[in-house]
C-alpha cells in the first residue's frame, strides 16, 4: 500500500489519526481513541519521523510498521481486544502496538509483547513508561519479554488476539496452538510476495484463513539471521 500522505503534511498524533479516519482506514471509534491516547511519537527512535505514513527503521534490521498498517490490524482485531481479553504481540519492536493492545483489553485483561532483541525490549519498556499505558505496565497487565516470537508466549496462553509484526513463510503452529477458540490471529505470510492473513479459530478448534491484503514486512526469523548484516 502506498503512503497516504507525505512527510510534512502532518506532524501531530491527533492529526495522524484524523487522517487515517478520513481515508477510511480507521472506522472504529475505539481504535481512534486508543491511537490518539498512545502517542506514536513516544515509540520511535530520536530523529525518526513518527507521523509519516510509512514504515520507519528502528535499528537491528527491523522497522516500525506504517501507521495505516497498525490501524488496519487494530481494526481486524478489535472484537478480540475487548476489556478483560488476552492479546499477544509477536515482534513487538518499540512497544507501540503492545501498548495499544493493553489500552484496549484494559487492566482486567492481559497484553503481552515478545521480541527477541533485548535492546528493543528495554527500549519498548521505556517507551511504554512514558505513555498512557504506564499504569498497565506497573500493575502487570501489560508486559514485554525477550523471546523467539515464532514460539509465542505459552505462559499466558490461550489468547483472544495474536498479532505478528513480521512475515513468516508459513503460519507457526505454536501461535495457532496458543490461539483461544473464538480467537483471531493476524499475520503476514510469505517471502518475496506476502499477504496479511486473518486466522480465525472456531469454537470447535477448526481453523479458517483468509487473505486480507498484499503487504511487505521484514521476515520473522531467528535473532542471529536478523542481526546478520547489522
Amino acid at each position: 500500500m502506498e503512503p497516504l500522505w507525505t512527510s510534512g503534511s502532518t506532524s501531530k498524533n491527533k492529526e495522524l489519526v484524523e487522517r487515517l479516519q478520513q481515508y477510511g482506514i480507521i472506522k472504529s471509534k475505539k481504535v481512534a481513541e486508543v491511537m490518539e491516547t498512545i502517542d506514536r511519537g513516544l515509540f520511535v527512535p530520536a530523529g525518526v519521523s513518527a507521523y509519516v505514513d510509512s514504515p520507519m527503521p528502528i535499528g537491528y534490521n527491523v522497522t516500525i510498521s506504517a501507521p495505516h498498517m497498525h490501524a488496519a490490524c487494530l481494526e481486524l482485531l478489535e472484537e478480540h481486544l475487548q476489556p478483560g481479553m488476552k492479546a499477544l504481540d509477536v515482534g513487538s519492536g518499540t512497544g507501540y502496538l503492545t501498548a495499544c493492545f493493553g489500552m484496549m483489553v484494559g487492566p482486567q485483561g492481559n497484553a503481552v509483547g515478545v521480541e527477541h532483541i533485548p535492546e528493543l525490549v528495554d527500549f519498548s519498556i521505556e517507551n511504554i513508561k512514558r505513555s498512557a499505558a504506564l499504569p498497565l505496565l506497573s500493575e502487570g497487565s501489560l508486559s514485554v519479554h525477550i523471546a523467539d516470537g515464532r514460539l509465542g508466549w505459552p505462559e499466558q496462553a490461550p489468547y483472544d488476539a495474536i498479532h505478528v509484526g513480521a512475515a513468516a513463510p508459513d503460519i507457526p503452529q505454536p501461535l495457532i496452538d496458543q490461539l483461544k477458540p473464538g480467537g483471531r490471529l493476524v499475520i503476514p505470510v510469505g517471502t518475496i510476495f506476502q499477504d496479511l492473513q486473518v486466522v480465525d479459530k472456531k469454537m470447535d478448534g477448526s481453523i479458517t484463513i483468509q487473505s486480507e491484503t498484499p503487504v511487505r514486512y521484514v521476515p520473522l526469523t531467528s535473532k542471529e539471521a536478523q542481526l546478520e548484516d547489522c
